[in-house]
Parts: structure tokens; sequence; C-alpha cells
């Protein structure tokens, strides 16, 4: 396994540049371990798989998790806006980091991810295989 750190600022997509670190970095299986931070744009497709939800204001990150695959990012945000109140979902494009947002990722350098279709599901779902 394979540590890798970095940082966010302001203005940054939080999806988008996951998945352009973890393709500089060549990242073939992983894990988001950490994130913290904020964000002051939220994007995310709520628990229906269809609805996007999109929204400004002030919200602190609590919780990041995730697969990271060659093919792709899975990635699941909670969000806790200035009242206390969370909301949470798929994490989509259009979510921008405000301050910071510090994160931490795990590669699983005996493993390879990949992503295909799945008729039962309709989405590309994650194949996972270990490296002989």
């Amino acid at each position: 396994m394979k540590t890798h750190a970095f940082r966010l600022t302001k203005g940054n997509d939080l999806k988008k540049e996951i998945e352009n670190y973890c393709r500089l970095h060549h990242i073939q299986a992983g894990y988001v371990a950490c994130c913290v931070g904020c964000v002051y744009e939220v994007g995310l497709r709520l628990a229906d798989g269809k609805t996007i939800f999109h929204t400004s204001g002030h919200y602190e990150i609590v919780s990041l998790t995730g697969t990271l695959s060659k093919d792709g990012v899975h990635l699941h945000i909670s969000l806790s806006g200035e009242d206390g109140t969370t909301i949470g979902g798929h994490l989509m494009e259009g979510c921008l980091v405000n301050t910071t947002a510090e994160i931490i990722l795990h590669e699983l350098t005996d493993h390879e991810f990949t992503r295909e279709f799945d008729e039962n599901t309709g989405y590309d779902e994650i194949i996972m295989r270990a490296k002989c």
C-alpha cells in the first residue's frame, strides 16, 4: 500500500481534482482514507440515483469516502451546514473547495480496480482484482 497526501485550495473542484490526481499518479486501485475541509458550492446526486442537488453556502466536509480505479472514482460525501444540518450523497462535479480540502488516499499497489457496465444496475460497477 502507498499513501498519497495533498491539499486543494479555494475554487478547486473536489471531484475533478481527485480524479486528476489519480490520473497523474497512475493510481490503479485505492480508496479515500481521509478528507477534511470545506466547500462553498455543492453538487450531489441523491439516493434516488436521479436527482442532482446543487446549493451554495458554507459547508464543512465531515466525511468523504469512496473507491479509486483506473476508470474513475466513486465518491460519497457528507457535508454539515452553518446550522449543523448534514446533507450527503454521490459527489458530483461542481463541489467547490472554500479555504481548503486536506486529502489522504491509500493506493492498493497489489490490486487493480476497473469499472464495467452492469445491466442489472445501469451503472459502471467496480471489478476488483488482485495482481498476480
